[in-house]
């Protein structure tokens, strides 16, 4: 039996107790949903081509060989530098015939900022639902449409299975920039890593902070001098771009909470500061001068269930620099104080997390503690994603347009 065909099976094999699981708790409603799911993710897997014979294959274009030999460099780097777990992720490549793995789709009610949630067997609650069938995500989009919800779908390049199933290379993200290709896989390494459950902002954020220090060191030691200037630049202007979207939310916010103004009023208020947001960005291009890969991004109409869905993995993003910061740096330390933090209580948590004063008074008497025995793990898993349900979707590494 060819080694290949072997490791597939052992693949569905260890899939297969997920699934079970899964499908045990389910009602008769979630059954479509969920059969999408695991129809994907399967297909994902039957797929799998180990990078080893890809590299060998005399058929493969150069321009995918030299990605993938980049692609080894990054995940080496993720385990040697970063202390980032493996677990047999990357070794292997699925080329898709589509531009996302899969398309998570987002809603939120019009006059708020939170957003709706879905809860499954053995994630728990996300902020998201995922398909791996664009027409699907838009379908079911368009219903919660109908009943009053603002909505936004964007499509995924990559996603992780906290080590349950060993996440391979997908075309959908091999093609984006070499600075982008290292930023996705440390991310997502990072959720194998640590997963609180029910915690979407937290283990987004966390990911993304992360990546963010992964990929600047790895530029560092190993990058060119035209990558590290152009990722740079690059990263300020991301920065800038998700200053006018926290401002936006801001204003957004002050204006649901008034309660001496009527719901027409707000609905109309509202479309003036989404308006505001565009020509803000505007602004950023002339001065810029060029969009730099956001005008697909800012063409899109903005509601609460976007700017939700992209301070779903900003909102904490400061306060994980601040302590690594205290850390100096080190990202060890710093895993650890993030596990420490993980195990409290929701409200506590992410409050403590955005004090300064409590940060900084907190991390001496979590010190103390670190010798006292090995933090619980918090990966509290899902089957089919990462920072959801394997079985619910996986998760999105970043939304589409995204640079």
């Amino acid at each position: 039996m060819p080694r290949e065909v072997l490791r597939q099976g052992l693949h569905c094999i260890r899939f297969l107790p997920i699934l079970l699981l899964a499908i045990g708790s389910l009602s008769g409603c979630a059954l479509p949903y969920y059969a999408q799911a695991v129809r994907g993710q399967l297909a994902i897997m039957s797929r799998e081509k180990p990078i080893t014979r890809v590299l060998a294959n005399p058929g493969t274009p150069a321009a995918v060989k030299r990605r993938l030999r980049y692609v080894l460099r990054v995940r080496r780097f993720a385990k040697q530098r970063l202390d980032l777990p493996l677990h047999g992720n990357y070794r292997d490549y699925v080329r898709l015939h589509r531009p996302y793995v899969v398309w998570n789709v987002f809603a939120a009610p019009p006059l708020t900022l939170t957003l709706k949630r879905w809860c499954f067997p053995i994630s728990g609650c996300v902020a998201y639902r995922g398909y791996f069938a664009r027409a699907r995500a838009y379908r079911y989009a368009a219903r919660l449409k109908k009943r009053g919800y603002d909505v936004y779908v964007g499509g995924v390049p990559a996603y992780a299975t906290l080590g349950y199933l060993h996440d391979p290379v997908l075309s959908s993200f091999l093609d984006e920039s070499r600075p982008r290709i290292a930023h996705t896989i440390f991310h997502e390494l990072t959720h194998d890593l640590l997963y609180v459950q029910n915690a979407t902002t937290f283990d987004e954020s966390f990911a993304d902070t992360v990546a963010a220090v992964g990929v600047r060191r790895f530029l560092r030691d190993e990058g060119t001098p035209v990558e590290r200037r152009d990722y740079m630049r690059q990263t300020r202007r991301r920065a800038e771009v998700m200053a006018l979207l926290r401002q936006c939310r801001q204003r957004l916010g002050r204006l649901y909470a008034k309660t001496d103004i009527t719901q027409s009023q707000k609905l109309r208020d509202k479309q003036i500061i989404l308006w505001d947001l565009k020509v803000g960005f505007e602004t950023l291009v002339r001065r810029w001068h060029g969009s730099h890969g956001f005008d697909a991004f800012f063409h899109r109409p903005f509601n609460n269930a976007v700017l939700g869905a992209y301070a779903s993995y900003q909102k904490l993003v400061p306060a994980f620099q601040r302590l690594l910061t205290l850390e100096n740096g080190n990202l060890g330390a710093f895993y650890r104080a993030v596990r420490w933090y993980g195990r409290l209580p929701v409200a506590l948590r992410d409050r403590a997390l955005r004090s300064r004063r409590d940060l900084v008074g907190r991390l001496p008497a979590f010190q103390e503690t670190k010798g006292r025995g090995k933090p619980a793990d918090l990966r509290q898993s899902s089957a089919l994603g990462t920072h959801s349900a394997r079985l619910t979707g996986p998760v999105e590494h970043r939304t589409h347009d995204e640079p």
